[in-house]
């Protein structure tokens, strides 16, 4: 009984807002063919795969591929890179649109703000080959700004994109600057929820706008904060690939190889399509678990989490 009524609390339901799950279902046929679906060719990493045998035809090997990988010490090495450049986008990468849209929120001119905010959130719609260009020729030892701003002050010029030492400041520094004004856009959404009549008592009891900040703004917005952070933890061992494929070269692969491109030279590059499944598998699967991890210590101690 308690089944056939909840099954008809569904119906009733469903029959009641059909609309909304109307304009759901392209999205939901979309995850399905596109991410879903996909996850029947996983056991690839646990087969001899062929092409020409097929997924289903290909002889099972259980865990092979995986005992290969991490005594390979490339794919050590790339997995090591990701955690590096990660935790580095989130030291300094995850800060930048929040303290971006602080600063938006403190200015009082609209004009103005409005021709900021437009100013920063442009280079989030500029294509990844494109901002690698701009990259490429500001760092150029000949013709590049940089190296030219060096020159001032009676500095070498320095081939930046071809030292190990250089790419994850130079890459990193890249990825603010793109991403961090259209980030700001929710942080910024956050602090308009944010009641006037806050601000207003703060004012009578005369704080600063510094003060406000601090003691309104921010703790206003944390459990948009620790949201974001959660998704940001879970993307970690997603470090931006086309990027980094259009800025890296061999010269560079001791700091800029990460799990990604490594999967990419083995699966497109080499056609070992099992042995790069099994290493894209294990990326996933980490990341997987840093999200679980994040979100529970998010539950259980600010009541805050996705789930």
């Amino acid at each position: 009984m308690e089944r056939e009524s909840r099954i008809q609390r569904i119906l009733y339901h469903l029959r009641r807002e059909w609309q909304i799950y109307v304009l759901l279902l392209p999205t939901i046929v979309w995850f399905i063919v596109f991410l879903y679906k996909p996850m029947y060719g996983l056991q690839i990493a646990f087969k001899d795969y062929s092409i020409f045998r097929g997924v289903a035809n290909s002889p099972w090997i259980g865990f092979e591929h995986f005992e290969y990988l991490f005594s390979d010490d490339q794919f050590i090495r790339a997995f090591w890179n990701t955690i590096k450049i990660s935790a580095l986008n989130l030291v300094f990468g995850f800060p930048a649109p929040i303290i971006l849209a602080l600063m938006f929120n403190e200015i009082l001119h609209a004009t103005y703000k409005k021709t900021a905010q437009t100013i920063v959130y442009l280079p989030h719609f500029i294509s990844s080959v494109i901002i690698a260009g701009i990259v490429i020729t500001a760092f150029s030892p000949s013709v590049g700004i940089v190296n030219t701003v060096l020159g001032w002050f009676g500095i070498d010029s320095i081939y930046f994109l071809t030292k190990p030492e250089w790419f994850r400041p130079i890459f990193v520094g890249t990825g603010i600057w793109q991403e961090a004004g259209f980030g700001s856009i929710v942080f910024l959404a956050a602090i308009a929820g944010v009641s006037p009549s806050l601000y207003e008592s703060a004012v009578v009891d005369g704080a600063n706008r510094w003060q406000m900040m601090w003691k309104i703004t921010i703790p206003s917005i944390l459990p948009t904060i620790l949201i974001m952070l959660i998704i940001r933890i879970g993307n970690v061992m997603e470090v931006s690939f086309e990027l980094i494929i259009l800025l890296y070269q061999p010269a560079t692969y001791a700091t800029a190889d990460v799990v990604n491109t490594f999967v990419y030279r083995q699966g497109l590059q080499s056609g070992q399509y099992d042995f790069a499944a099994a290493a894209g598998l294990f990326n996933a699967l980490v990341a997987f678990v840093l999200v679980m991890v994040a979100n529970t210590l998010s539950r259980r101690y600010s009541r805050t989490s996705l789930w």
